[in-house]
């Protein structure tokens, strides 16, 4: 069992908090798997980036408003490239974690068979506004959900046999622009699961209120004193909160790393991790195999030895 880190990258290209990532990465690297989607590889320049992005057939020409084939290509390069992996993180450069590797950890072992997955109605005028175009769309289908979210394997086998069978209702939403605010609630309900097996909360804190654009949201800069109490507020109130954004590259290391490693470490370390069964069995099944491989080897041996006498 495993996560697949999802992360759609463009612009500069980077992740804002590289850092930060590779060392929150580490204590879980055991089940966690990295992806990259980009738009120009010469651009990137970090290392570690470069040995975790897509193969250069999986990328597509996507942009602000058309970025579902970026979330199609990636999620089903994730999903084939490993089979172990059961959550899938939809990330952006300027996504970061906010809460500890252990408390992910355990998030991951007690939630891995649910999605974290907001959405409601629309709260957009859809007789007047074009993204999703939802106004073609029965009433029923007239949703939207969270940008960025974390969902579970068989989700994204929903979402991956929904495009791939539903070609004219996916060209649909996706030409009315924005699509990733709708398409995945409209895939859920098409096949009757917003309410199986998907927890509706965001995985993601980010504040609507203070919005750096009509459609974006407040880039957290500074860390002051409404950054401060938006954080610490949206952490009390979202259980399931495990990435913030927009986080900007000035935003300070040090109050990150606080919420991550100090802010909940009284109650982090009372978490107690039961490890899944299906993580035990796996775990078992490899060192069974290794036992085994040794052991053939091992009789090769001695059925060669034997000839040799």
């Amino acid at each position: 069992m495993k996560i697949a880190l999802c992360f759609i990258i463009s612009y500069e290209h980077i992740l804002n908090k590289e850092t930060i990532w590779r060392e929150w990465i580490e204590p879980n690297k055991d089940i966690i798997n990295v992806y990259f989607y980009y738009k120009n590889l010469s651009q990137i320049k970090s290392t570690w980036i470069k040995e975790h992005t897509l193969p250069s057939d999986c990328i597509h020409e996507t942009s602000y408003y058309h970025v579902i084939p970026a979330y199609i290509s990636i999620l089903n390069f994730a999903f084939n490239s490993d089979k172990q992996n059961k959550w899938f993180c939809l990330l952006t450069d300027s996504c970061c974690p906010i809460i500890s590797p252990k408390h992910f950890r355990y998030l991951f072992y007690k939630n891995n068979n649910k999605s974290i997955f907001s959405w409601k109605e629309p709260w957009w005028n859809v007789i007047f506004h074009k993204r999703g175009n939802l106004i073609k769309l029965p009433k029923e289908l007239r949703l939207a959900n969270d940008p960025w979210f974390i969902l579970t394997r068989e989700n994204v086998k929903q979402i991956l046999y929904f495009v791939s069978t539903q070609r004219g209702l996916t060209n649909t939403i996706c030409d009315g622009g924005l699509a990733n605010e709708s398409l995945f609630a409209i895939i859920f309900k098409f096949y009757n699961k917003l309410h199986d097996n998907i927890i509706c909360s965001s995985s993601h804190i980010t504040d609507w209120n203070r919005r750096s654009s009509t459609t974006s949201p407040h880039i957290f800069k500074d860390a002051d004193k409404k950054d401060i109490q938006f954080i610490e507020k949206e952490l009390e109130r979202n259980e399931y909160a495990v990435f913030i954004r927009k986080i900007a590259p000035e935003f300070p290391d040090d109050i990150l790393n606080h919420y991550i490693y100090e802010y909940r470490k009284e109650k982090d370390d009372k978490l107690v991790l039961f490890e899944p069964l299906e993580l035990t069995i796996m775990k078992y099944q490899v060192i069974l195999k290794k036992v085994l491989l040794a052991l053939s080897v091992f009789l090769m041996i001695c059925v060669l030895y034997l000839m040799l006498l």
